[in-house]
């Protein structure tokens, strides 16, 4: 059933994170579940005199029961109706809206780095040519049981979280940003965390109702060779890939993740880091300032904007602030510093306990 929210939701998305122009093709990638929304969303892109192209499909990376089944060799290889949608749109909207939020458990961890390697062409397509796009979800009962929340109440958050001043809150963020951009090195401690990190050189770009919707948050890419130290994700269990982590501890020198552990799925987590070479490096360092989101979701695009907490991302960088690590993975893990935790930048503590200082 339509919420009259969708409407103010769909001109966020159109209007403000795109900005849709005359003519433009624009992609749109959701699943059954999220109808109501990608209605509102299709008629906004028609009153703006720009294509609709819906692409309306189950689980996130194509069918599951066709990702099982497959050849490896196709599995590794994106089909090329998928490759020049990608490649020649004008915009891209995805509107996450899944019928269960853990249907890739049941795929391969193998089957998943493959289709995951087959998307990286077209995604850097995404990040370094200047393609507008946004992802997002709307409330389905899924996404509110995995929250532990009624799918009314999770409506009710959802909404809450991202239908805000963004103005407002970019100049809010702005502030603490410029702190970071002024900085060069970067120190995050708390129980059983003390880690260093270099952002020389680095940009710091805020997210208010961008590219992730909900906004909420400021982030960098660490020089790559730079973290030192470790850190013990033991506030919240992560999920990547359809299965939850508990407990991870990661130790880095020279920027490399060369010790790491996990209270479950621990061997998940060692077949994630040897994807690749870049899946052992930190792609983005992430400052969470979303005042709607104060609670653990076990969802990832909230999670990371928890008023209080920082995420490291392992694995892909961030080109437009300066990144260059390279990989297939892009695993952001979060870390709550509302308990004793604090961020130091140049030694000087701008933040403790979640509260900012300057």
């Amino acid at each position: 059933m339509a919420d009259p929210r969708d409407a103010r939701y769909a001109e966020l998305l159109v209007d403000e994170c795109v900005g849709v122009q005359p003519g433009w093709q624009v992609l749109v990638i959701s699943s059954p579940e999220g109808r109501p929304l990608v209605e509102e969303i299709a008629a906004l892109i028609g009153r703006r005199a720009a294509y609709a192209n819906l692409r309306i499909g189950f689980g996130g990376l194509g069918s599951l029961s066709w990702a099982k089944e497959a050849p490896m060799e196709l599995l590794a290889t994106m089909p090329d109706v998928d490759r020049h949608a990608i490649m020649t749109c004008d915009a891209l909207i995805q509107v996450q809206a899944p019928e269960n939020t853990r249907e890739g458990a049941g795929l391969a961890p193998e089957r998943l780095q493959a289709l995951q390697l087959a998307f990286a062409p077209a995604l850097q397509r995404l990040a370094n040519e200047g393609v507008p796009w946004v992802g997002c979800q709307y409330p389905t009962p899924a996404l509110a049981q995995e929250a532990g929340m009624s799918t009314q109440d999770f409506a009710d958050f959802l909404y809450g979280a991202c239908l805000l001043d963004w103005d407002a809150e970019r100049v809010r963020m702005r502030r603490y940003a410029d702190r970071f951009d002024a900085a060069t090195t970067v120190r995050i401690v708390a129980a059983g965390t003390d880690l260093t990190l270099s952002i020389e050189g680095r940009r710091t770009e805020v997210d208010a109702g961008g590219k992730n919707v909900p906004g909420g948050e400021f982030f960098t890419s660490p020089v790559e060779d730079s973290a030192e130290g470790e850190i013990a994700f033991t506030e919240f269990p992560a999920v990547y890939g359809g299965r939850e982590l508990q407990g991870i501890r990661l130790r880095f020198e020279s920027g490399r993740v060369v010790d790491a552990s996990a209270d479950t799925n621990e061997e998940f987590l060692r077949q994630v880091l040897d994807q690749d070479e870049g899946a052992r490096f930190l792609g983005e360092l992430g400052i969470g300032c979303n005042p709607g989101i104060t609670r653990y979701m076990r969802n990832t695009l909230f999670d990371e904007k928890i008023d209080g907490t920082v995420h490291l991302a392992l694995g892909k960088g961030i080109a437009e602030v300066g990144g260059t690590n390279e990989s297939a993975i892009h695993w952001d893990i979060v870390k709550d510093l509302r308990d004793g935790g604090r961020i130091e930048l140049d030694g000087e503590v701008v933040q403790q306990d979640g509260r900012w200082l300057v």
